[in-house]
């Protein structure tokens, strides 16, 4: 079982910054897929990014590329979400996700384990 803490979330202005964490509360470091999602109020819940285990491979929606960084600290067990040049439509819930898998990414249907998520308001 992986727990899955973010944080970081907040209020910025649309062209600012915000960097999310996700805290897992044991070793992830092996095999495991983390992921990035997140949710608009009346939306479904949509991909924003995927990393491998080692950091050496990542994924992004087109929404984001570009704009936002994934990375992970194994030695921290913790996935991070850099997230430049915000815009409105970046609003939502964010979340965290992650999987023994090694392949896929993108969907939602790929991850086990999923955070609480946390709030990204952007305005304009």
């Amino acid at each position: 079982q992986v727990q899955l803490v973010e944080s970081g979330g907040g209020l910025v202005q649309a062209g600012g910054s915000l960097r999310l964490s996700c805290a897992a509360s044991r070793r992830t470091s092996t095999n495991y897929r983390m992921g990035w999602f997140r949710q608009a109020p009346g939306k479904e819940r949509e991909f924003v990014a995927w990393i491998t285990w080692s950091g050496g491979s990542t994924g992004y929606s087109n929404s984001v590329k570009g704009r936002f960084t994934i990375s992970r600290d194994n030695s921290k067990n913790t996935c991070y979400l850099q997230m430049n040049s915000l815009k409105p439509e970046d609003s939502a819930v964010y979340y965290c996700a992650a999987t023994p898998s090694s392949v896929g990414g993108s969907k939602l249907s790929d991850y086990y384990y999923w955070g609480q998520g946390t709030q990204v308001t952007v305005s304009s």
